[in-house]
């Protein structure tokens, strides 16, 4: 590690200003707002699995997945209209934690590349952020079914 460069007196003077002009975050109360919000979407999802489990007569367990997409597509369309990002100002990772955050990541990156056109902006921009997500995600999840299955095996 390079050794700390020496500030002088005028860049210490205005690193000192500058944090207390910067305003602190109040911790308290975005933890109370991530929970509000995370449990309303938790409730949203909770809601829409039952909507399929009872309006399509399958078991709870199945209704999981399409309730997942049509979280997924709720936040992909929120963030379409331009909402998503409002929502996130006052909910914090209450909003961005679930699926809800993934789907905003991806269609995010569309947005943000369309100009560029479908195959080199959106096509290949899109899972900017989420394919990491997802290659760690199955990465991690191989690792722990492996790790599992050799458990099983010992026992």
């Amino acid at each position: 590690m390079p050794p700390k460069k020496q500030l002088s007196v005028d860049q210490q003077k205005y690193q000192n200003l500058s944090q207390k002009i910067i305003p602190q975050p109040n911790i308290l109360r975005n933890a109370a707002w991530a929970f509000i919000f995370g449990g309303i979407v938790c409730i949203i999802g909770q809601f829409i699995l039952e909507c399929y489990a009872r309006l399509m007569k399958i078991p709870v367990e199945k209704a999981g997945d399409p309730a997942v997409a049509t979280m997924i597509f709720l936040g992909a369309l929120l963030t379409g209209l331009g909402w998503f990002d409002k929502l996130a100002r006052y909910a914090g990772a209450g909003l961005a934690v679930p699926v809800t955050g993934f789907a905003n990541s991806i269609v995010s990156a569309a947005l943000e590349f369309k100009k560029e056109g479908f195959i080199q902006g959106i096509g290949s921009k899109m899972f900017i952020l989420a394919g990491s997500v997802i290659t760690y995600g199955v990465v991690t999840a191989f690792f722990v079914g492996l790790i599992y299955s050799l458990f099983l095996t010992w026992k």
